[in-house]
């Protein structure tokens, strides 16, 4: 995929929406207003809370109101009632693209993401040895990675986003327990985004109490978009940047 234009546009980036049965028009008004300060929306993982069909349906309904290209992935709530492929096809039917096995592009930027998945980071990276089931485990982990790399390299924008729901680097999900930051996200992320000079930003959520804002080895700014977090940095659930 291919696009030259060199026009910078405005991307508001929102994770852990954590639509219920009960959200009825929750967001209608904020995509309104996404809709009015920004060029393009990612959706960041955890958009409803169980993956009921009930909670997707509402949060389509809602996304009637934006009027803007939006991408999204999906998060592990997104997967609990075991139908993510019903998730998919009742936001696309409301027009978002998902990403996961495409890449897209948009106003001339590159968009390519995945749900990701846990595992640690850096020396505290789970390894593919001993039993089957960690083996199992940590093939995940490398499948959500290649699937990122495939869709970076399929695009040949000078901008290009990754949208994630797990995070890639320790430093965003720092605030939360330490004891749990094995499972907030995998490094294997990182290491993907590293192989491309064309990636300017990394945009995720799914650490509520995290970090707003790090990068990874090579210095390609990360953030992280769950609303809590951004509603506590800048005062309103969604944060917008110029690619």
């Amino acid at each position: 995929m291919s696009d030259t234009s060199e026009a910078p546009i405005r991307l508001a980036a929102i994770g852990d929406l954590h639509v219920t049965e009960q959200s009825e028009q929750r967001y209608r008004e904020l995509f309104a207003e996404i809709s009015e300060k920004a060029d393009v929306v990612a959706l960041c993982g955890d958009l409803t809370n169980f993956g009921k069909t009930a909670e997707v349906e509402s949060l389509a309904e809602d996304l009637r109101a934006c009027t803007i290209p939006s991408v999204a992935v999906l998060g592990n709530h997104d997967y609990e009632c075991g139908q993510p492929e019903e998730v998919n096809r009742i936001l696309t039917q409301a027009g978002v693209t998902m990403l996961d096995e495409q890449a897209v592009v948009i106003k001339g930027v590159g968009f390519a993401g995945v749900k990701g998945f846990l595992g640690g980071f850096g020396r505290g990276e789970l390894g593919a040895f001993g039993e089957t089931a960690v083996k199992t485990f940590v093939e995940e982990s490398l499948n959500e990675a290649r699937k990122l790399e495939n869709g970076l390299r399929s695009l040949r924008t000078d901008r290009t986003v990754a949208v994630l729901h797990y995070a890639p680097i320790v430093d965003t999900v720092q605030g939360e327990p330490p004891e749990i930051h094995p499972f907030l996200g995998s490094s294997r992320l990182a290491d993907a985004v590293d192989r491309f000079d064309n990636v300017k930003l990394v945009v995720h959520g799914h650490a509520h109490r995290g970090t707003y804002e790090g990068r990874t080895r090579r210095g390609i700014p990360v953030y992280n978009v769950a609303q809590f977090v951004v509603s506590e940095v800048l005062g309103r659930p969604y944060a917008v940047f110029e690619v």
